[in-house]
């Protein structure tokens, strides 16, 4: 018998309960399953898997919970039935598809449900959250045309810190000490890297550095960063409209509201528009050791992207934006993910200043040696020594 038959089944039998838990669904599985005179014939084993994957068609996400529970996978994108993972770095179609849309489409209505989000013709799109913290953006028709399009981005359960990422030689140890004191002595960073780079996962390793007696205030459009270790800690998260258009809370809202709550340092999970001149004027009024990041392709891409997004924000001249990018930001931190898959560090640098353009100065680099079984090897160089040392000195980090 097919399981959405099964479903339907057991479905029957907890119609009359009021609030069926977990355990009462597990039951009735059981009940339904025992009636079927095939199952005499198989292995515990098998028995067991036909249980779990009826629970899950009900409770769960279906064919989804086998991928939410397995650790190794880093992402997962759905669309229509077919499903495609993401593990070790590397994207391939999934064994396993949905036994019809209309199953795709209850679990992406469950999905939003579950995060007060409404989808349908009139609102398309949305922005949710799986109960383990995994980040998901779901579409469906008449803009998606092929079906129900959900993508799925993991978190491990224990956030990855700045030692894991040295045993993956994704930063040398030199340069995670340098950053470490830079993080310590209140120096304001920016981290840029394209999609998937890593830059989430950076950002949440550097804020280890943040000494525990400080107030953080930290802002996102979806809650994905593990910050530990800080007592005085904020977390503040946007909100989308509702179907009547209202009630939005933007970053920049948020943002500005974070500076009348006292923080020492602000930590803002991504920059995309207007909220970059807030951030700026932030950094340029006592919140050192404020770090956020963005989406660019380099160093030089990310002073231009955030040029642009100040004057979505506000309407003043180049040189006045540049001005104040210079006196913001002390470090920029540009991410990369190369042809293997692995995610790097590929450069830190220095602003030095601003005239007709942003100057800068790369301190680290890193540099390819050659590739090896499929995999990149390379170093990082040191180009030149921080010029701008006065924050360390008043740290006593010099």
């Amino acid at each position: 018998m097919e399981t959405d038959q099964l479903k339907h089944q057991v479905l029957e039998e907890i119609r009359l309960l009021s609030d069926p838990d977990d355990e009462a669904v597990a039951e009735a599985v059981v009940r339904v399953l025992g009636a079927e005179g095939r199952q005499h014939f198989l292995s515990l084993k098998q028995k067991q898997l036909q249980a779990r994957t009826l629970f899950n068609a009900i409770r769960r996400l279906d064919i989804l919970q086998e991928l939410i529970d397995d650790e190794g996978i880093t992402e997962i994108m759905i669309i229509g039935t077919a499903v495609f993972v993401e593990e070790a770095g590397r994207i391939r179609k999934w064994e396993k598809e949905f036994s019809s849309m209309e199953t795709v489409e209850d679990i992406v209505q469950r999905i939003a449900g579950n995060s007060n989000r409404m989808l349908n013709t009139r609102t398309p799109m949305a922005d949710a959250r799986l109960p383990d913290g995994s980040r998901v953006h779901l579409v469906v028709p008449p803009v998606a045309l092929d079906g129900p399009v959900v993508t799925i981005r993991r978190f491990p359960k224990d956030p990855i810190r700045m030692r894991d990422l040295i045993a993956w030689e994704s930063i040398s140890e030199e340069a995670a000490v340098f950053l470490e004191r830079l993080v310590r002595a209140g120096y304001n960073l920016f981290i840029s890297g394209g999609t998937g780079s890593g830059k989430t996962t950076f950002l949440n390793a550097l804020t280890e550095y943040i000494p525990r007696e400080e107030r953080v205030i930290l802002i996102e459009d979806n809650a994905e960063l593990q910050i530990r270790g800080i007592p005085n800690l904020v977390r503040l998260e946007a909100r989308e409209k509702n179907l009547e258009g209202e009630n939005e809370i933007t970053i920049r809202q948020l943002v500005r509201a974070a500076l009348r709550m006292r923080p020492t340092r602000l930590i803002i999970g991504e920059i995309r528009g207007e909220e970059a001149i807030d951030l700026l004027q932030a950094m340029n009024t006592g919140h050192d050791g404020s770090i956020s990041t963005g989406h660019a392709n380099s160093t030089r891409d990310m002073l231009s992207r955030m040029e642009t997004m100040v004057l979505m924000g506000m309407d003043i001249p180049m040189k006045a934006i540049r001005s104040q990018i210079a006196s913001g930001i002390d470090i920029l931190v540009h991410l990369g993910r190369l042809r293997d898959r692995s995610r790097k560090v590929l450069e830190i640098s220095e602003i030095l200043g601003a005239e007709e353009e942003i100057r800068t100065r790369t301190l680290y680099a890193f540099e390819e040696e050659g590739e090896y079984d499929g995999n990149i090897k390379g170093k990082w160089i040191r180009k030149n020594p921080l010029q701008n040392t006065g924050k360390l000195a008043a740290a006593g980090l010099l």
